[in-house]
C-alpha cells in the first residue's frame, strides 16, 4: 500500500467540478477571484490611509496615504493642520525617469526606507537599487554618496554619531561625523564572541547592543557557545550540496549559550566586565533579544555611568531587576520576581518589556501578573519594596508609552477595560503614578494604534474594527482631537466585491469561556447551499490566529482569498493566546499539542448550530510554523473532528526547536529512564492516529523550524502505513508560505478533499 504521495496538479485539473445540490462549483474564474482577493492585489485600493507617519521636527510630521490620483507624500503643519505635497511628485517621477531610463509615473512612487531632513528640505530613499537624494526647494535629484560610509548591518547611536557594527567576532564603532574606526574588543573568537547576534533559530551579523543616551557607553555582551549542540542542514547545489552548521541549543541541553555581560566606555576605550553571573538568552516577554535596534531589557541613566537591566532565569519563571556601575562593574539586585509557570512584563510578541528605571526620583515601575492580570507598580530603587499599584482590575496594561517625571503622570496603552466592547482592542489612557485619575483618551469604540510623541506633547491616534475602516486624528496628552485627518474610503475595495469578515463570540472548550474569532464567506455566498469549515490557525502561545482586532485586507493565512473556493473560514483566539487572564494564557502550559485546538473545534461547532449553510461533517484546517504544528496536531489527536489538514513548516517535535520556546511554553524537559516530560507533544509518536487527508510542507533550509522535526513525523507516518501528502521546497527558508505555488497546492488540496471527494 503506497504510503506517500507527491502530487503535482495544476488548477485546470480541479477548475471545473460538477456542480451538487450541496456543493459549489470551483472554476478558473473562482481561482482567479481568489488571487485578485490576496492582498498585494488590494494594495491601493483603500484611499487616505494615513501611512509612514514621522514627527520631523517641531513644526511639521510627515506621512503616506493613498489617493485616487495614487501614492501622496503629504506633511502637516502641526499648529494649524495645513496640508501640502512634501515634494513636487511629478518633478521627482520626472527625475526619476531620466536617471533610471524607464518611465516612473508620479501616482505610484515607492520609495522605501524615506528619510526627510529636520529643514524638509530634502528627502532620502531607496529606489531601484540605490540610495537617492532630492532637494524639494530646488527641485533636482542626486545620487546620495555619504561621505562616511554606514558599516553594512550596524546599530546606530541615538543622534546616529555612532555605528556599532561586528568585524570577525569583535565589536567596532564609527564615527559617522570624523569618519574614525575604532575597535572595542579584540580577543573575540569563535563562538566566543563579542556582541553575536546568534540565538540558534534566528541569527544576524547585526550586533546586539543597548546604547545609553548621551552615546559614551554600550551595553553588550560576549556570547559563549563552547560546547553547545550544533544544527545541519543541507543546501541543494549541483554535484554536492552544501552544509551549513551553526549552535542551536535545545530543551533538556545541559550546556546552553550565556551572556557574560559587559559595558564599554567609548570615551576611555574601557571594557567593563560586570560582577554578576552569566545570563541565559533571554528576554523578559517573547520573543528573541531584541526590541527595533536596541538590546531589550537594559536602561542606562542619563550620563551611561549606571545600568539597569534584567536578567531571566532558564525557566522563564524568576525575572531579576539589578543596578550595574558601569566604570566598576559592580551589580546590586534591586527586585526579583518568580511567576509561575513563566514571567512576562509584555503580553505582546516583541513588545518593549513594560519595566522602566526612573533614576531622578528613585524609583522604577513594574508590570507584573502576579494578580491574575497584566498591570504596572511603582516600587522604590533602593529597597525594591512596592510603594502602590498603579493600575489594577480584570484587564491587561499593553504598552507602557511614556513617564512624565515631574507630573508624576504615566501613558500606556490597555486591553480588555472597556466592557462592552471587543476584549482584544486596544485604548490610550493616563493615570497618576500613584494609581489616581485614571483617564481614558481614545474614547471612540475601535481598536487604537498609537504614535506618541512626548517632545511634541501630541500623539496620532488610529481607529478601526473589523469592518469599519481607520480614522486618524492628532490629539494632545489629555486626548483633545487637535487636527482630524479623516477616515480611510474602503469603496474602491467594496467594489471588487470584497467581503468584510464576520466577528463573533463563542464559547471555548469549558463552555464558560468566550473566545473571539472571525468568519470568512466567498464573495459570491449564498445561503441555500452548504460550505465545508476550515480554521486558519495560529495557536501561540506569544500571539493568536487573528493577527489584528482592527481594520486590514491582510490576515494571516489569506483566508478570504480560501473562502472564495467555496469554504466559510474562520480564525479563532483560543486558549493559550495572551491579553486574557494569566489563566487563560498558561492554560496548555506543559501540553503544547493542545494548541488550542479543542476551543477551535467548540466554536466551529458552534457556528454550525447557529448556520446550517455549515457543514460541520467537512472540516478542514491549515497553518504555517506553529500553525504547522497545530494543524498536524489537529488531524493526529481529533482524527474524528479535522478531517483535512494543510501543515507547513512546523515544529512537530519542539524537542527538536529551539530551547527557549519549549522551556519555556512547555517546561523544563525532565528525562528519567522511558519517562521524557515532552513525549507528550511529540507529533511523530501519534502517527498511528492519522485518519483524514494531511499534506505535510516544508523548505530544506529552514534554520528557524528545522526540518527534522517533520522529517521524524513523515518516517513515522511511513512506518504506520498511513497515507498522507508531502512537497518539499528546495532551498527556502521558513517563509515560503506565501508562494504562489504553495498557495496554489494549498487550495487545490482543500478543494480536491473537501469539496469534490470529501474525505
Amino acid at each position: 500500500m503506497p504510503a506517500l504521495f507527491l502530487t503535482l496538479t495544476g488548477c485546470a485539473s480541479i477548475a471545473e467540478l460538477p456542480e451538487t445540490e450541496s456543493t459549489p462549483a470551483v472554476s478558473a474564474e473562482d481561482f482567479q477571484r481568489a488571487r485578485s482577493f490576496l492582498p498585494a492585489a488590494l494594495s491601493g485600493l483603500v484611499y487616505n490611509d494615513i501611512q509612514s507617519w514621522q514627527w520631523v521636527n517641531d513644526t511639521f510630521a510627515v506621512y503616506q496615504t493613498q489617493h485616487e490620483t495614487g501614492i501622496r507624500f503629504n506633511r502637516i503643519r502641526l499648529a494649524d493642520g495645513e496640508i501640502s505635497e512634501l515634494f513636487d511628485h511629478d518633478r521627482l517621477a520626472g527625475e526619476l525617469t531620466r536617471v533610471t531610463g524607464r518611465g516612473v509615473r508620479a501616482d505610484s512612487l515607492v520609495l522605501r526606507n524615506l528619510q526627510v531632513d529636520e529643514t524638509l528640505q530634502s528627502v532620502r530613499f531607496f529606489f531601484e537599487g540605490k540610495t537617492w537624494e532630492f532637494f524639494t526647494d530646488a527641485r533636482e535629484l542626486h545620487e546620495y554618496q555619504p561621505e562616511i560610509t554606514r558599516p553594512a548591518s550596524s546599530v546606530l547611536s541615538p543622534s546616529g554619531k555612532w555605528a556599532a557594527y561586528r568585524s570577525g567576532h569583535n565589536l567596532r564603532v564609527r564615527n559617522m561625523v570624523t569618519g574614525e574606526d575604532v575597535p572595542l574588543t579584540d580577543d573575540g573568537e569563535e563562538l566566543w564572541a563579542y556582541a553575536s547576534n546568534s540565538q540558534g533559530w534566528s541569527r544576524s551579523a547585526t550586533p546586539i547592543v543597548a546604547w545609553s543616551p548621551d552615546e559614551t557607553h554600550l551595553s553588550t555582551y560576549r556570547l559563549d557557545e563552547r560546547g553547545v549542540g550544533t544544527m545541519h542542514i543541507l543546501r541543494t547545489a549541483e554535484g554536492r550540496p552544501e552544509l551549513t552548521s551553526w549552535p542551536y541549543a535545545l530543551p533538556g541541553d545541559t550546556i546552553v549559550p550565556l551572556h557574560h555581560r559587559i559595558v564599554i566606555d567609548l570615551t576611555s576605550r574601557d571594557v567593563t566586565w560586570l560582577q554578576t553571573e552569566p545570563d541565559h538568552q533571554r528576554t523578559s516577554n517573547c520573543c528573541g533579544l531584541t526590541r527595533g535596534s536596541q538590546w531589550a531589557d537594559n536602561q542606562f541613566n542619563e550620563d551611561g555611568s549606571q545600568l539597569a537591566f534584567v536578567s531571566t532565569s532558564r525557566d522563564y519563571a524568576t525575572v531579576t531587576l539589578k543596578m550595574a556601575d558601569s566604570k566598576t562593574g559592580e551589580v546590586r539586585e534591586i527586585y526579583q520576581e518568580t511567576d509561575h509557570p513563566f514571567f512576562e512584563s509584555n503580553l505582546t510578541s516583541r513588545g518593549v518589556p513594560n519595566w522602566q528605571v526612573l533614576f531622578d526620583s528613585n524609583e522604577f515601575i513594574w508590570f507584573t501578573r502576579k494578580s491574575e492580570w497584566g498591570h504596572l507598580y511603582l516600587h522604590d530603587l533602593d529597597s525594591g519594596v512596592l510603594i502602590n499599584p498603579i493600575t489594577r482590575g480584570d484587564w491587561n496594561v499593553v504598552d507602557l508609552l511614556h513617564v512624565d517625571t515631574k507630573s508624576s503622570r504615566i501613558w500606556f496603552t490597555a486591553a480588555g477595560k472597556e466592557e462592552g466592547r471587543d476584549v482584544y482592542q486596544h485604548y490610550l489612557y493616563a493615570v497618576n503614578m500613584d494609581g489616581t485619575d485614571l483617564q481614558l483618551l481614545t474614547p471612540e469604540e475601535g481598536h487604537h494604534e498609537i504614535n506618541f510623541s512626548a517632545e511634541h506633547g501630541l500623539f496620532l491616534d488610529t481607529w478601526s474594527d473589523y469592518t469599519t475602516p481607520k480614522t486618524t486624528v492628532v490629539r494632545d496628552l489629555n486626548g483633545q482631537i487637535i487636527h482630524h485627518l479623516g477616515q480611510a474610503d474602503i469603496g474602491p475595495l467594496l467594489q471588487t466585491g470584497f467581503p468584510l469578515p464576520v466577528p463573533f463570540v463563542a464559547k471555548g472548550r469549558d463552555g464558560v469561556t468566550d473566545v473571539y474569532g472571525i468568519m470568512f464567506k466567498p464573495s459570491n455566498f449564498d445561503e441555500t447551499k452548504s460550505y465545508p469549515i476550515i480554521n486558519s490557525i495560529y495557536p501561540g502561545p506569544q500571539v493568536g490566529s487573528i493577527n489584528t482586532p482592527g481594520f486590514s485586507v491582510s490576515r494571516r493565512g489569506n483566508p478570504q482569498s480560501l473562502a472564495e473556493l467555496g469554504f466559510i473560514v474562520v480564525q479563532v483566539d483560543a486558549m493559550g493566546t495572551p491579553l486574557r487572564s494569566k489563566s487563560f494564557h498558561t492554560a496548555y502550559y506543559g501540553d503544547m499539542a493542545d494548541n488550542g485546538l479543542p476551543d477551535q473545534a467548540a466554536a466551529m461547532r458552534q457556528l454550525a448550530r447557529q448556520y446550517d449553510w455549515i457543514d460541520i461533517d467537512r472540516a478542514g484546517i491549515y497553518g504555517h510554523s506553529g500553525g504547522g504544528f497545530a494543524t498536524a496536531a489537529a488531524l493526529l489527536t481529533m482524527p474524528d473532528f479535522f478531517k483535512v489538514g494543510v501543515a507547513s513548516a512546523g515544529n512537530m517535535d519542539n524537542r527538536g526547536y529551539t530551547y527557549y520556546w519549549g522551556e519555556k511554553y512547555h517546561g523544563q524537559r525532565i528525562v528519567d529512564g522511558d519517562s521524557d516530560t515532552f513525549a507528550n507533544q511529540a507529533l511523530h509518536l501519534k502517527a498511528s492516529n492519522l485518519q483524514g487527508k494531511l499534506l505535510i510542507t516544508y523548505g530544506t533550509m529552514d534554520t528557524n523550524v528545522h526540518p527534522n522535526t517533520t522529517l521524524q513525523l513523515i518516517n513515522e507516518l511511513i512506518r504506520n502505513d498511513r497515507d498522507f501528502d508531502l512537497m518539499v521546497f528546495p532551498n527556502r527558508g521558513h517563509g515560503y508560505f506565501n508562494e504562489p505555488y504553495h498557495q496554489r497546492i494549498s487550495w487545490e488540496y482543500f478543494v480536491r478533499h473537501l469539496l469534490e471527494n470529501p474525505f
